[in-house]
C-alpha cells in the first residue's frame, strides 16, 4: 500500500497539474432551509465511462471541523438505485426534514446534531446511472451492474480528486450501506490496484465503512429465518419444521419440495405486518402522515420542486421524476459475493468498520457476524458492550485484520433509527479510538 504511493507521487503531481478543473458549484442556500447553510455544500457532475457518457451527480459537504486534514469519504446509498441524498438527509448528513403533512410547498429542512460531517468530508454520490440525478447521454448504454459500478466509482473518485487536489493527502474511505455493502469492498480493491498502476493519480486509501451490508444474497437471505426465530417473530414449531424440511435453503426453494414451500408461505404470513427494515415497527401506509416512514416521501416532494433543482444546479431533463429509490432501474447483479474482496482488502492492511442495527430483518446481523467469523482472523478485542455515557449502545468485536464489527442496539436497516449512537460509533472508530 505505502510503497505504491511513494513510487508514484511524482506521477500524481503531474496528473494534478494536467487535469485540474472545476465541475462543481458552491451552494449557499437551499429551498426549505431558512437562511444560509451552516456548512459548505458543493454539487456537480463528473463524467465517467466511454466518452464520459455517464454523468454522476454528487453532493459534497466539507467537514465542519478541519476539512484540510479530516478524512474524506464517498458515501453510496444502497438499492441498487437509491440516491445518496437519502443518506444525506436520513442517515448521517447535516440536514433532515421536519416531519409534517405535505401542503404543496417545499418541505422544511432542519439542521441535525449527529452528522458525520462534524468530523469528515463526505461526497454523497448518486450511482449507478438512474439513481437520483445521475444520467447517461447514451440511450443505448448497457444496463448498470455491480462490476460496472466498481469501475465507475473508481473513475469518479480519481476525477473528483483531480478537480479537488487539496484533498489528495486526506485519509480516504469508501462507505455505504445495504446493497452497497456488496460493491464497496470491490471498489476498495479496485482503488488499491489502481494506486499501483502507472500514471493514475494516487488516492490515500485507508479503508471502508459499511452498515447492514449485503455480502452474499443466499447467506444473508437464508439468515432471516433464524433471526426471526431469535426475535420471537415465529414459533419454535415453525422454525424446527422449516429447518427439517428446507435444509437451510429458504429462498429459491426446489419447486418439488412442496412441504418447504408451504412452510415458507406460512413464514411470510407471520411477518407480513412487520416493517422489515425495523422489526419493532408495524407496516403502514407510507402516504399517510401517521405512518412512521411518511417522512421518506418528503425527499421526493422536495427534489421534484423546480426551485430545488435550480438551486442544486441539476441539468434540465435528467430526471423527469426524482425518486429516492428508483423503481424502474434495470440492473445486472453480476457479483455473487463480496466476501473474497473483504479477505483481499484485509490482507492489504486496510481498516474496516462493519456495523449492523440489531433489529434489521433485511440483512440480519447474524449473517454478517457469520461471514466475518468465516475469515478466521484472530480476535484482538473480544465481544463486549460499547457504551454511550452509562448506557449500552451496542456490542462490538475487533479482529487482527483491522476489522471492527459492531451492532447498534435497537437499530434498524439504516442509520436513521439510532442517529446519535451511529454518530458516536463512527467518530470513535474514524479517530482510531476503541468503541
Amino acid at each position: 500500500m505505502g510503497s505504491c504511493i511513494l513510487k508514484l507521487l511524482l506521477l500524481q503531481l503531474v496528473f494534478v497539474l494536467i487535469h485540474h478543473g472545476d465541475s462543481g458549484s458552491i451552494i449557499k442556500y437551499l429551498p426549505g432551509y431558512e437562511g444560509p447553510l451552516p456548512f459548505e455544500l458543493e454539487t456537480g457532475y463528473i463524467g465517467v465511462g466511454d466518452a464520459e457518457e455517464d454523468q454522476l451527480f454528487y453532493y459534497f459537504i466539507k467537514s465542519e471541523s478541519n476539512p484540510k486534514e479530516d478524512p474524506l469519504l464517498v458515501w453510496l446509498t444502497g438499492g441498487p438505485g437509491c440516491s445518496s441524498f437519502s443518506g444525506l438527509v436520513y442517515e448521517n448528513g447535516p440536514l433532515a426534514f421536519k416531519v409534517e403533512t405535505y401542503n404543496g410547498s417545499v418541505p422544511t429542512l432542519l439542521s441535525t446534531t449527529y452528522s458525520w460531517t462534524k468530523v469528515a468530508n463526505i461526497i454523497y454520490l448518486d450511482q449507478p446511472v438512474g439513481a437520483g440525478f445521475s444520467y447517461s447521454t447514451n440511450p443505448f448504454a448497457d444496463r448498470p451492474s455491480d462490476k460496472g459500478s466498481v469501475k465507475r466509482v473508481d473513475e469518479f473518485v480519481r476525477k473528483w480528486l483531480a478537480e479537488h487536489p487539496e484533498y489528495y493527502s486526506n485519509p480516504f474511505y469508501v462507505s455505504g450501506n445495504s446493497y452497497s455493502g456488496k460493491v464497496v469492498p470491490a471498489i476498495v480493491q479496485e482503488i488499491s490496484h489502481g494506486n499501483c498502476i502507472c500514471c493514475k493519480p494516487q488516492i490515500n486509501l485507508q479503508g471502508y465503512v459499511i452498515g447492514n451490508p449485503l455480502a452474499d444474497f443466499d447467506l444473508d437471505t437464508n439468515a432471516r429465518i433464524p433471526f426471526a426465530h431469535g426475535m420471537a417473530l415465529i414459533s419454535d414449531e415453525l422454525y424446527e419444521s422449516m429447518k427439517s424440511s428446507c435444509g437451510g435453503i429458504y429462498y429459491n426453494v426446489d419447486p418439488l419440495n412442496t412441504e418447504c414451500l408451504k412452510l415458507v408461505e406460512e413464514f411470510a404470513k407471520s411477518l407480513s405486518r412487520i416493517n422489515h427494515d425495523f422489526v419493532l415497527d408495524t407496516k403502514c401506509d407510507t402516504t399517510s402522515p401517521d405512518c412512521n416512514t411518511y417522512w421518506l416521501l418528503l425527499s421526493e416532494y422536495w427534489a421534484n420542486s423546480e426551485s430545488v433543482r435550480k438551486a442544486l444546479r441539476v441539468v434540465k431533463g435528467t430526471a423527469e421524476k426524482w425518486e429516492r429509490c428508483s423503481s424502474n432501474l434495470r440492473y445486472n447483479k453480476d457479483m455473487k459475493s463480496s466476501i473474497p474482496y473483504h479477505k483481499n482488502n484485509t490482507i492489504e492492511g486496510y481498516r474496516s468498520l462493519i456495523f449492523s442495527g440489531d433489529h434489521d430483518f433485511v440483512v440480519p446481523f447474524v449473517s454478517t457476524r457469520a461471514w466475518i467469523k468465516s475469515l478466521n482472523y484472530p480476535i484482538t478485542d473480544k465481544w463486549r458492550p460499547w457504551m454511550l455515557l452509562d448506557k449500552v449502545a451496542g456490542y462490538t468485536k475487533t479482529y487482527a485484520n483491522k476489522m471492527t464489527f459492531a451492532t447498534v442496539k435497537g437499530g434498524g436497516h439504516v442509520l436513521l433509527y439510532k442517529p446519535e449512537e451511529s454518530s458516536i460509533m463512527f467518530k470513535r472508530w474514524i479517530s482510531g479510538q476503541p468503541l
